[in-house]
């Protein structure tokens, strides 16, 4: 499992509808894609839910490194590639994915959280904290960890039934999800929660 995350940030005067419609006409071509568990099509707006800037930002859970790589080298990363310049693309290990209370609903929002972990902090013990927490929460869709072990960055994606909460991380509107191999990183999450607890 393999997360990844593109954030384009765009003008304070961009007409954000063209993002709204890009979505509306191009979304449904990933929902078949081979190896692609999930992929939120996320936007911020300036000034709206603390957002500082426009930007387009979708977010992957790849299931196999070989769709991942099929789509990075393909057409559809060419398109955002012609459209916008070449993004950095960051991506992590992806750890483990839970649905939450909410998972049978289409989210609407979604918060991205980062950080380091200390020095010390047992990684196991913090991914399975990371996931853990998601279970009961009203409102929740799902939960995604990733780990970038370089930096030791842990990054936990929510997304939500209704607006993400203000301490959940930048947050962002669903535009739209695509789910062709969505239930297939659940199957994961038992493994990484027993190794931690």
């Amino acid at each position: 499992m393999h997360a990844m995350q593109y954030e384009i940030t765009l003008p304070a005067d961009y007409n954000m509808g063209i993002i709204r419609e890009r979505v509306a006409t191009k979304g449904r071509l990933l929902d078949g894609f081979p190896g692609l568990g999930f992929k939120a099509y996320l936007m911020r707006e300036r000034g709206v839910a603390g957002s500082p800037v426009n930007a387009y930002a979708p977010f992957y859970v790849w299931n196999t490194a070989e769709g991942m790589n099929s789509f990075l080298w393909g057409d559809g990363f060419r398109g955002i590639i012609r459209d916008f310049g070449r993004p950095v693309v960051q991506h992590w290990t992806g750890l483990g994915f839970a649905p939450g209370p909410a998972y049978g609903r289409a989210p609407r929002a979604a918060a991205i959280s980062r950080r380091t972990l200390g020095g010390s902090e047992d990684p196991a013990t913090a991914i399975g904290a990371a996931l853990g927490e998601s279970a009961t929460v009203p409102g929740l869709h799902s939960a995604t960890v990733a780990i970038d072990p370089r930096h030791w960055e842990l990054v936990r994606c929510t997304l939500w039934d209704g607006a993400a909460p203000e301490d959940a991380g930048d947050r962002y509107e669903v535009l739209y999800l695509c789910t062709p191999e969505i239930d297939a990183p659940a199957s994961a999450v038992p493994a990484v929660v027993s190794a931690a607890v």
